[in-house]
């Protein structure tokens, strides 16, 4: 899950791990996946809708008057589980912490399941297939079940970048270049430093 915003704090971690005791009573693993799944559906669209993010952590808005939207907006969209969590945040005036709740529940996940983060970013996107053989390799070099989420960057020239848990591993080709344009650099001056020496030795 890509959200440099969503901290784990003691707060969130308490949520989550109500949600995730619910989630485990009702269905198991199944309903707790299905619940993340949820919960990372919701983060993304509060990522990408503005209105939406403001809407949910607005201290100006009533309680019981963004209760009636949260209804009229995921009512029937998302399960009654995760619908009774937003109105209980929205009641608790924990909304505007909703990404980092959503962050505990996924390293809470993670610590149960024996899962990793991965966000994979490439130029374009890619298929099904791809990502499961990403996933396979993925599995293998770890040793841990990888989660991926796939991600395009229009700037990227080709390649791929890769999030494990906390660790950046960047393959793209704008990354090998600027590596090759650095070693280029870093071997002109060895060079003539090289030259110099020589020369001095010589003489």
């Amino acid at each position: 899950m890509s959200d440099d915003t969503g901290q784990i704090d003691a707060v969130a971690r308490v949520y989550a791990q109500s949600l995730f005791q619910i989630a485990d009573a009702l269905g198991g693993q199944r309903a707790i996946e299905e619940t993340a799944d949820e919960l990372e559906s919701i983060a993304e669209l509060m990522r990408s809708d503005r209105g939406l993010r403001e809407f949910m952590s607005s201290a100006i808005i009533p309680a019981p008057r963004r209760a009636a939207s949260l209804r009229a907006i995921f009512g029937g969209r998302v399960s009654d589980t995760m619908l009774n969590t937003l109105l209980v945040l929205n009641d608790k005036g924990r909304l505007g912490r909703f990404e980092s709740i959503v962050a505990a529940f996924d390293a809470i996940v993670q610590e149960r399941f024996g899962r990793v983060e991965v966000d994979v970013w490439t130029a374009a996107p890619i298929d099904r297939g791809e990502k499961d053989r990403l996933t396979a390799r993925l599995r293998e070099i770890i040793a841990r079940e990888p989660v991926v989420h796939a991600y395009t960057d229009p700037e990227m020239i080709g390649g791929i970048r890769l999030l494990v848990g906390d660790q950046l591993m960047d393959g793209s080709v704008a990354t090998r270049l600027r590596r090759m344009r650095e070693q280029m650099t870093s071997d002109g001056v060895a060079e003539v430093r090289s030259r110099v020496e020589r020369f001095v030795t010589e003489e």
